[in-house]
């Protein structure tokens, strides 16, 4: 694994640590440790399988996106790269995943220019999911329901740019006249023709309904475990929390949203009557095993990876074998 890695690992588990005790001095840190008693261990690989689920289906769409824009890798292969971005779970928006694209390079020389759209795309139907899912629950609710449309109008004027050829190539034009950035025009234009492939109307409603599908299992393990807890509130409920608990941490551009999308969480659930050890004992878990599982097998999937194709390349600076293609 290389030390840019591992620095970034060691930081974000610290960052982690300082901010669930914070939250467990908050909500009293003895009551917090009490509160485990009550969680039924025996659910523990039920969660963790609908965590996988999550990260199978994301697979699929990871493949699809791959054969979209004729990217030529065996399935293992595919699945190797796509299990070693989750280590990136805990960069901001998750789209430190962009590693993937470097991982692609490093095996059959794709320029990253017309892979790294795809991490875009991900989080794009990540996103439109999301905001599908919290926008059902606000309405419903009548909670945080602004929020969520002026993030969802965000995403779909991206998309809509993103569709309008002309718009692009007045951009594209633009930097490539400009001194400093011109270099970059080929790696621009590269990026845009996969952008535009991926976010096709069509590919874009069928991963955004396999999306729906790939957090509605995490949002299913959420609600398994308020239910553990004897918190009597509904699967929809459950699945807006989350949905709307992850939208927001996505946005503050925190790393793995930590902080914000536990503070959401144990705040929407302390909201609805119950105690704060509780509201925060059901967020340790559900993050324990989604965002924590996640780096886990992102971490042993880098060192397979590693075992097999040799050290990781994939700083920037390689970007220039790139610029001339």
């Amino acid at each position: 694994m290389t030390k840019k890695i591992r620095q970034r690992i060691l930081l974000s588990i610290a960052f982690a640590g300082i901010i669930y005790l914070a939250f467990s001095i908050y909500a009293d840190f003895n009551q917090v440790i009490a509160s485990f008693k009550y969680f039924s261990w025996a659910l523990l690989p039920l969660l963790l399988f609908l965590s996988l689920l999550n990260y199978f289906s994301r697979f699929i769409k990871w493949n699809y996106y791959l054969n979209l824009i004729d990217i030529k890798l065996n399935k293992w292969d595919s699945f190797s790269i796509f299990c070693s971005g989750l280590i990136m779970s805990i960069t901001p928006g998750k789209f430190g995943e962009l590693f993937k694209a470097y991982l692609v390079k490093q095996i059959n020389n794709e320029p990253v220019s017309k892979t790294a759209p795809i991490i875009f795309a991900e989080r794009v139907t990540d996103f439109l999911s999301l905001v599908i899912i919290s926008l059902i629950g606000a309405y419903i609710f009548d909670y945080g329901r602004e929020i969520i449309i002026v993030i969802g109008l965000a995403v779909i004027s991206g998309i809509i740019i993103i569709s309008n050829k002309s718009i692009a190539t007045l951009i594209i034009r633009s930097v490539s006249k400009n001194k400093i950035l011109g270099k970059y025009s080929n790696s621009l234009r590269n990026a845009y023709e996969s952008s535009y492939k991926l976010l096709a109307f069509i590919p874009l409603v069928k991963m955004t309904l396999l999306s729906v599908l790939s957090w509605g299992f995490e949002c299913l393990g959420y609600y398994i475990i308020l239910t553990n807890f004897n918190i009597e509130l509904s699967f929809m409920w459950a699945a807006f929390a989350y949905a709307f608990a992850t939208i927001v941490g996505a946005v503050s551009m925190l790393p793995g949203g930590l902080g914000v999308t536990e503070g959401s969480l144990s705040y929407l659930v302390i909201a609805q009557g119950y105690p704060k050890d509780i509201s925060f004992i059901t967020t340790f878990i559900i993050r324990i095993v989604t965002l924590w599982f996640a780096v886990l097998i992102g971490v042993i999937s880098v060192f397979i990876y590693q075992k097999k194709f040799g050290k990781i390349e994939f700083e920037l600076n390689n970007q220039k074998s790139e610029e001339s293609k």
